[in-house]
């Protein structure tokens, strides 16, 4: 079925930037821990040869002299600090295969984030990642390696925004894409994922819901579903850069090579891949299916990761980075685990009402 509607700002906003701890309680409690060595050396390369053993296809040996030594002190510093690095698939390999004790898409991070016994998590993904992370985890420290690691579909809404189509439609569910503010979070009925979009759509039982903020992801579900959708006018600064036109020309110069896509891209180039599916849900298509040659039209880093895993498969990159994943590196990871920053923090008011909008998802049932 069609989008029912798509409505939104016509034009885009000017990014705005997440607000963090200022004078950071964190820092207060765990006090800041001197910078370590960071040479490399004899002991440091045989203390990390079993971590490089996981990249080395995809990572050059010219590159592990400056990696290596981060890995071993952010390692360290973990223990010390009983801390846990969440790593989104779009991190590059030194840290998703490395530094990162869990690793995957929004929702395998939601769910392993209700799990975690440690004191402080820190967040190597954008923030409303971060802002999820400390939604269901009140009372432990969550950190964020650099504040500025956004996101296009975070910003194109806001939650009067969600107030205002309320109000415009009154009486219709509003289902809240995860890569979105605390705020807009607290102003919708259920969160969901790429992964189980069409699951929560359904699970509501109406015959019509408000779709925020993703067009595309919108549009792709309401392809799955006899669900009217209302869509908003959001999309994601990488995956609506992919055009059907690409892939057709990839696809001329191999016939046989599969082309699997995430489902926040344009429909043309939905039509035009053998396969859709959020990030793990792809990367489990690889796993299963081995194909001889793969294209993975989302950010071009998790095709590292996945290759690293898989080095008999062959990866075809139309690559677009994602500039705010980027921000996230081995030094500020470090700099984040010595000097408790950067701390992230939600209005409990706020968090209360977006813990059960997430909470909701997190628990519905198959």
């Amino acid at each position: 079925m069609p989008v029912l509607d798509i409505v939104g700002p016509l034009t885009a906003r000017q990014p705005g930037r997440p607000p963090a701890a200022s004078g950071s309680a964190a820092l207060r409690k765990f006090g800041a821990r001197p910078m370590p060595p960071l040479e490399w050396n004899a002991e440091v390369e045989r203390d990390t040869a079993h971590l490089y053993a996981r990249i080395q296809n995809v990572v050059p040996s010219v590159e592990w002299p400056f990696f290596a030594p981060y890995v071993r002190a952010i390692n360290a510093l973990k223990k010390e600090r009983n801390a846990v690095i969440l790593a989104h698939n779009y991190q590059t390999p030194e840290i998703y295969h490395c530094v990162a004790d869990f690793v995957g898409d929004s929702l395998q991070h939601a769910r392993e984030a209700t799990k975690v016994k440690a004191d402080v998590i820190v967040q190597a993904g954008v923030h409303f990642m971060a802002e999820t992370a400390k939604i269901l985890n009140p009372d432990k420290t969550v950190l964020i390696p650099d504040v500025r690691a956004g996101c296009s579909l975070a910003e194109a809404i806001t939650g009067e925004d969600v107030r205002l189509l309320r109000e415009r439609f009154p009486g219709v569910p509003v289902v809240t894409y995860v890569n979105t503010s605390a705020e807009v979070k607290a102003e919708s009925d259920i969160t969901c994922t790429s992964s189980n979009a069409l699951q929560v759509v359904e699970s509501l039982g109406v015959d019509k819901v408000i779709f925020v903020p993703d067009q595309y992801l919108a549009k792709y579900v309401a392809s799955q579903t006899k669900v009217k959708i209302i869509a908003w006018k959001g999309s994601c600064e990488v995956h609506e850069r992919f055009t059907g036109d690409e892939l057709s020309l990839i696809r001329s110069n191999d016939p046989s090579v599969q082309i699997i896509a995430h489902p926040e891209c344009p429909p043309d180039v939905i039509a035009a891949s053998d396969f859709t599916g959020s990030t793990a849900h792809m990367i489990d298509w690889v796993r299963k299916n081995r194909p001889k040659r793969v294209v993975l039209v989302t950010e071009c880093s998790m095709a590292d990761n996945v290759a690293a895993e898989l080095p008999d498969v062959e990866f075809t990159r139309p690559c677009n980075l994602c500039p705010h994943m980027k921000r996230i590196t081995l030094p500020k990871i470090l700099d984040s685990l010595l000097n408790m920053k950067e701390e992230v923090v939600v209005d409990p008011a706020i968090a209360e009402k977006a813990r059960r909008a997430v909470e909701r998802m997190i628990y519905m049932k198959s």
